[in-house]
């Protein structure tokens, strides 16, 4: 199964310096560019964190 598909699976939520946000599978290595902002919880939870805290979706470059 691709881990990022896993319901059960336990997941982060990174963050890059244009302030966008992914959902992660916490087993695979966070990729060069982004940080670690909410770790190893559920997907669903992860998803939840990910609607409260990126309200805009635009890049923070395209926000000025």
């Amino acid at each position: 199964m691709n881990p990022f598909d896993d319901p059960d699976g336990t997941f982060s939520v990174l963050v890059n310096a244009e302030q966008q946000h992914s959902l992660w599978p916490s087993q695979v290595p966070v990729p060069s560019g982004w940080q670690v902002a909410h770790s190893d919880d559920t997907r669903d939870a992860c998803v939840a964190y990910i609607e409260r805290n990126w309200t805009d979706i635009r890049p923070l470059s395209a926000r000025t």
